[in-house]
This record gives structure tokens, C-alpha cells and sequence, in this order.
């Protein structure tokens, strides 16, 4: 039997990677955690409108709008991204001031640079249109809410979903 020699490529990739994968725990309580806070946002404001189909509304859909929150989110990270690569694209050749300094309050900051905070107020703000745009259509395909009120449920998962925590800094 011929034994065969052993070749490792890129054998230290994987533990490199690890380093910016999440963690399932924290995907997990991402998870459950937005499943929660968007049914908490749907109950809380069907007992502001006195629906008295809450129940009913929320079995209907509650996995919609969860979904569509998460896609709302990427839409209004993917608007963030493109500053970010756009900012690399154009120092490709060489440093440009308050492009740099765009591009590192992007990542670090956005209240570091007034153009990285009115970016990141563009991305929530886009993430909130999504949503009510989104959740508008869900909700008025319910039978158990009128136009108005499918508005207003709406409107409050946009305002109050809306990812807020782009504009929290990863350093001071």
C-alpha cells in the first residue's frame, strides 16, 4: 500500500477567518432578538389602535415581518457598504484627506465626520422606508385590518425598527 504524502494548503485561512465570522450565539440572540422586539412592536401597537384581533394579526404575520425587517437591514447596510468601498475606490492611488477621514468614521465612528454621519442617517433612513413600504403590503393583505390602521402598524415597525444601532460607534 503506497501512502500518500500529506499536503496542507492555507491550513492557518480557517482560524483567520473565525475572526470575522459571528458566532452562532450571537446570530442566535440576533435572531430571537429581533423576532421578539418586531412582535412586541406589532402587539404593543394593536393595543394602541384597540384591535381586537391581535392575536389573529400577529399568527398571520409575524414571520413576514421578520423577514422583511432583516432585508430592510441589508438594504440600508449594503447603502453603507458602498460609501465605505467607495471611499477605498477613490484613494486607491493615494491618500485624499477627507476621503480617509470618511472612510475611518465609517468604520469606527460616524459622528468623527459630518459626510459619515449624514451617510449612515441616509442608510437608516432607507432601512426605514423599507420597512414600511414592506410591512405596508404585508399588513394590507391581512383581513383583519382596515387601511388605516395597516398604515399605522406600518409606520410604527418603520420608525421604531429601523436599525438604529448603525449610527452606535465601534470606538469613541
Amino acid at each position: 500500500m503506497e501512502k500518500r504524502p500529506v499536503k496542507l494548503y492555507n491550513v492557518i485561512f480557517p482560524f483567520w477567518m473565525l475572526l470575522f465570522w459571528p458566532s452562532p450565539p450571537v446570530v442566535l440572540l440576533t435572531l430571537f432578538g429581533n423576532l421578539a422586539i418586531d412582535c412586541l412592536v406589532v402587539f404593543l401597537a394593536l393595543l394602541a389602535l384597540r384591535h381586537p384581533a391581535r392575536g389573529a394579526v400577529l399568527k398571520r404575520c409575524w414571520w413576514k415581518v421578520w423577514l422583511y425587517g432583516f432585508l430592510s437591514d441589508v438594504i440600508g447596510a449594503v447603502w453603507l457598504a458602498l460609501g465605505l468601498f467607495g471611499s477605498w475606490a477613490i484613494t486607491a492611488d493615494g491618500p485624499v484627506g477627507w476621503v480617509d477621514d470618511f472612510a475611518m468614521a465609517m468604520t469606527a465612528n460616524p459622528f468623527w465626520h459630518p459626510l459619515a454621519l449624514a451617510w449612515t442617517a441616509v442608510g437608516v433612513a432607507i432601512a426605514g422606508v423599507c420597512i414600511y413600504f414592506f410591512n405596508r403590503r404585508v399588513f394590507r393583505r391581512a383581513p383583519e385590518l382596515e387601511g388605516r390602521q395597516a398604515h399605522v402598524l406600518a409606520l410604527t415597525l418603520a420608525i421604531v425598527t429601523a436599525p438604529w444601532l448603525f449610527f452606535v460607534p465601534m470606538y469613541l
